[in-house]
């Protein structure tokens, strides 16, 4: 009787170790902010590729990101495009797939005025040498702008405090920060879209998502499903906050319809993007090399 129960504990035990693979499901990493508002529809309802379920698991950090790629414990990474170069340059082979966010960043300030002789007056800006940093300084060149730039506040929600304090006039904040703090201050305004490139694209590529080599022969059938998680987001806006708010991805009354729209939501394959791939990173070469790991990434990193 002893040694049966120790069988069955055995076994039981063995069947537990082998449950959360979930017979080869596609796992999708997916840092936490603007990129996961892409990925609502998946997380309500997984999706199936040729019998394998996809999991969605939302990083709470570019560090924790990049430790899970590392590993290879994850298939499908949605992260930072620069981050996405630079991990790519330091030997992490996960080829880029395409692209879905194509901006968050935005100029506010108090007065809603046309910037013209901007000397002198203080603007804030978080992530000293990444994206918002770059994007901002090219604004600022290309438009002929000479504001005094201010580092102390580190990540946009600091920003948004800021603003919201009183103890900021003028600031680049991204979304959902951005809309949080419009809807709490009426004195603040959009000032600037700092994520326009040109007409032939929605913005800035600032987003990657990248997948591991051995889901090349199901392309066309991921593409499609990234296609309709980005348009079910950007079309069924309540629908897609109802879900991360109850996935606690995002907490209550963070996000509204227009800071979904403010996110430029918008999936192109790399086939389709490509060349608006390697401007925006052309761009950050020419501004901060290093955030790339000190060069562009080679013809390997879009196949």
């Amino acid at each position: 009787m002893i040694i049966r129960f120790c069988c069955l504990i055995l076994l039981f035990l063995c069947s537990c170790g082998h449950s959360p693979k979930q017979d080869g499901a596609i796992r999708v990493s997916v840092l936490r902010g603007p990129s996961a508002i892409a990925f609502a529809g998946w997380m309500e309802k997984a999706p199936v590729i040729e019998g394998k379920p996809i999991q969605v698991k939302v990083i709470d950090s570019p560090d924790l990101m990049q430790a899970v790629l590392i590993k290879g414990e994850t298939d499908i990474a949605v992260l930072p495009m620069i981050s996405a170069a630079n991990l790519y340059n330091k030997g992490i082979k996960y080829p880029l797939w395409g692209c879905p966010v194509w901006g968050t960043l935005y100029l506010v300030g108090q007065e809603q005025k046309t910037e013209t002789n901007t000397t002198g007056e203080t603007l804030h800006i978080f992530g000293a040498g990444t994206t918002p940093d770059i994007l901002t300084r090219h604004y600022l060149q290309q438009h002929h702008l000479h504001y005094s730039l201010n580092y102390t506040f580190s990540t946009a929600h600091e920003i948004m405090q800021g603003l919201l304090a009183g103890k900021i006039k003028t600031a680049v904040i991204g979304e959902p920060f951005l809309s949080m703090a419009l809807k709490k201050d009426s004195t603040l305004h959009i000032l600037a879209d700092l994520n326009y490139q040109n007409e032939s694209t929605p913005g800035f590529a600032q987003t990657a998502i990248l997948c591991t080599p051995s889901l090349k022969k199901r392309k066309l059938s991921l593409d499609s499903l990234l296609q309709a998680s980005c348009s079910f987001a950007t079309e069924n806006p309540e629908q897609a906050i109802h879900i991360l708010e109850d996935k606690q991805v995002f907490a209550p009354g963070m996000l509204t319809k227009e800071s979904i729209e403010r996110c430029k939501i918008e999936y192109y394959p790399v086939a389709q993007s490509r060349k608006s791939i390697q401007d925006f990173l052309k761009l950050i070469e020419e501004y901060e090399p290093k955030a790339l790991g000190g060069k562009l990434p080679d013809a390997g990193f879009y196949n």
